[in-house]
């Protein structure tokens, strides 16, 4: 079972639910409102493909109407100046961890192939970045995002 496998300690009867791993988005201070939601919206959804372990059991209400699963844990939600955030994709780079990010570029696309080519189109360096997704052990997730501060 490798780290990203490792399902939540069992918690006695109350206990919080205690994960090995994190999920934590970096959003760049200076964003709106809608395009925080957005960013963080397109920057959590490749995790579900590429890791499947991060997804829970299907939800169903008291009438068995179903609904879709959803992450099994948080999404830890900070932010920081672009300084902070060109710091912590940087610190990901140099980690052997699962990462997505999201570029100024990509609010003037609007579809995939679009949002693919105006990455590709920049040298890492160059990056105008306003999001940062990693997924990990919590430890190297943590130095990653030094410096960053929980979204208010």
């Amino acid at each position: 079972m490798s780290t990203h496998d490792a399902a939540p300690e069992a918690p006695e009867a109350g206990a919080p639910v205690r994960f090995d791993t994190k999920i934590a988005v970096l959003l760049r201070e200076d964003l709106e409102t809608w395009q925080r939601l957005n960013v963080t919206a397109f920057l959590v959804s490749g995790l579900a493909k590429e890791f499947p372990e991060v997804i829970g059991e299907p939800y169903e209400d008291a009438d068995a109407v179903g609904y879709l699963p959803m992450f099994r844990q948080p999404v830890l939600v900070f932010e920081g100046t672009k300084e902070t955030l060109t710091n912590a994709h940087a610190r990901v780079l140099s980690r052997p961890l699962p990462r997505s990010l999201f570029t100024s570029d990509l609010f003037a696309t609007g579809n995939d192939r679009d949002n693919r080519a105006a990455v590709r189109a920049v040298p890492t360096a160059e990056l105008d970045l306003v999001g940062l997704a990693v997924y990990g052990p919590k430890n190297a997730v943590d130095k990653v995002l030094k410096g960053a501060r929980m979204h208010p």
